[in-house]
């Protein structure tokens, strides 16, 4: 027996330990990931796999970082074992161990306990709920439509987009448009055949056109680019491993009594690039890029640090330069001095690779009140861990003034962007301001949040980027924040005292 089969072996005897021989807390302790390190870590980790057979699912979920340490997705296969934290950490090769974080979506829509949700759900007891709050969108993993040639004319909707006027992005749009770029939204998934995102979808070179055998490398059933992933031709779904990352939404009525995902990566993905100038709709602030789809939020609105992680991973694979990142959670868990550090950890690997991280700011506390990330004792992650590849955005208003429930910080939020009652791509061919618009029940919620902020200033990144190849992610992060427009709202709140501005930007 070699050493890592010896290693491996000793770790397992110890991982699947009896619950009943285990510390009250370790019975939480089922879904954990795990830094191991040592010249040997690629084969440790495959030959754990293979001793622990069904008794354990152990996957890595990075590559070998510049540390020569990787981080590993152990979870227990079965409700009677438990993983034991403890005795892990003590195993050969072992670095740390966490748990395998929540990760949620930024929005709130649920209904508090009171007379509008007892309404609602006696009506849906009586049958008598309206159509439009039951209706489902269509269903999960439509096929990938295929390239199409895009419309021409004026965007019809484009008026309605004050953002996009605020920032006077046309003016911006003298080169490249983005084109030739790619803008990973790591998120709830995307509508990948609405009207006006299909045509700016990524398509992946590799799993296009025909393979040797004149089969559809799109369909084929066979990883052609030998990156991991069967058939992802648009991106892929991280939530639930597959290569359709569509925007899976939950009713209206589902949203007001249980929470979850009313199609936000969509909405997302339009503000970063909806396509310009093909007679319908609106634009993104970068109307020629294209959308890099990676779901790893399902429609619940939740999703784990190891599938966000993945996402990352996948987009350092794919050479992608700037990721729309409009998720995190409110603080680190108070009794864990480490922190996420996987998360980190991928993070710093993201910033070596050169890419441009943007997220949102953060949504403030459960009453939605916005709060200083610099002195608040939980600080929206990821936005607020301050590596310098990351850009932080609250979100401002068309008055320019700061939406009451974004976050805001002098050291750790760099700039505001528009983020209440913005307008963009919905499921369904949609195109609205509003997530919830029931006026007969006194129910009505826009598009508001740092998450509708923020794929702006990635939209903004990829505008510039596309007209200045040459520059690094340090050099756009500087554009950007250097151009920024002073405001009042942000002053001695945001690192620029300002917001975005396309148009200083693009001068």
């Amino acid at each position: 027996m070699n050493f890592d089969s010896r290693a491996a072996a000793l770790i397992l005897s110890c991982l699947l330990t009896i619950a009943s021989h285990q510390p009250a807390h370790a019975s939480e302790a089922t879904n954990l990931l795990v830094k191991v390190h040592g010249p040997k870590t690629t084969s440790f980790v495959s030959s754990l796999s293979k001793l622990a057979g069904h008794s354990a699912q152990i996957s890595p979920i990075t590559q070998t970082l510049h540390d020569g340490t990787r981080w590993v997705a152990v979870k227990s296969a079965s409700k009677s074992r438990t993983l034991s934290v403890r005795a892990l950490q003590s195993m050969p090769g072992v670095v740390m161990v966490q748990p395998n974080y929540p990760i949620r979506l930024m929005h709130d829509f649920k209904l508090p306990k009171g007379a509008q949700r007892d309404a609602l759900q006696h009506q849906a007891e009586a049958g008598t709920l309206p159509v439009s709050l039951t209706t489902l969108a269509k269903a999960d993993n439509p096929a990938i439509p295929g390239p199409s040639t895009p419309g021409l004319g004026a965007d019809s909707l484009f008026s309605q987009q004050w953002g996009m006027s605020d920032n006077n992005v046309v003016s911006g749009w003298k080169g490249a448009q983005g084109e030739g770029f790619v803008v990973a939204v790591l998120d709830t998934g995307v509508d990948y055949t609405h009207e006006d995102l299909v045509d700016n979808m990524w398509r992946n070179p590799g799993e296009t056109g025909v393979d040797a055998s004149g089969n559809d490398m799109a369909t084929n059933g066979i990883d052609d680019d030998g990156n991991g992933y069967i058939d992802d031709v648009v991106g892929w779904d991280f939530a639930a491993n597959d290569n359709k990352p569509f925007d899976l939404s939950v009713t209206p009525f589902e949203l007001l009594l249980g929470g979850g995902n009313p199609g936000h990566g969509t909405h997302c993905a339009g503000n970063v690039a909806a396509r310009g100038d093909n007679g319908k709709g609106v634009a993104g602030v970068a109307p020629k890029t294209k959308i890099m789809a990676l779901r790893f939020i399902g429609e619940t609105g939740e999703g784990s640090t190891e599938a966000a992680i993945k996402a990352i991973e996948y987009t350092m694979k794919m050479g992608v330069k700037v990721s729309s990142n409009s998720w995190g959670s409110s603080g680190e868990d108070p009794e864990d001095a480490a922190g996420n550090q996987a998360l980190k950890d991928v993070l710093e690997a993201s910033r070596l690779a050169g890419q441009l991280f943007v997220a949102a700011a953060g949504n403030g506390d459960t009453m939605g009140v916005g709060y200083d990330n610099d002195t608040n004792a939980a600080p929206a992650y990821p936005a607020s861990y301050g590596y310098e590849h990351i850009i932080s955005v609250a979100a401002i208003d068309k008055g320019d003034g700061l939406g009451t429930f974004s976050n805001w910080g002098a050291k750790t939020v760099d700039i505001g962007a528009p983020g209440v009652a913005v307008f963009s791509t919905v499921v369904e061919n949609g195109y609205t301001d509003k997530v919830i618009d029931f006026p007969e029940f006194n129910i009505v919620a826009n598009w508001d949040g740092t998450s509708m902020a923020a794929p702006h200033v990635a939209g903004a990144a990829a505008l510039y980027w596309a007209d200045n190849p040459l520059a690094t992610a340090a050099d756009v992060k500087k554009a950007i924040l250097d151009s920024a427009k002073p405001i009042s709202s942000l002053q001695g709140k945001a690192v620029t005292n300002g917001k975005l501005s396309v148009e200083n930007l693009m001068k």
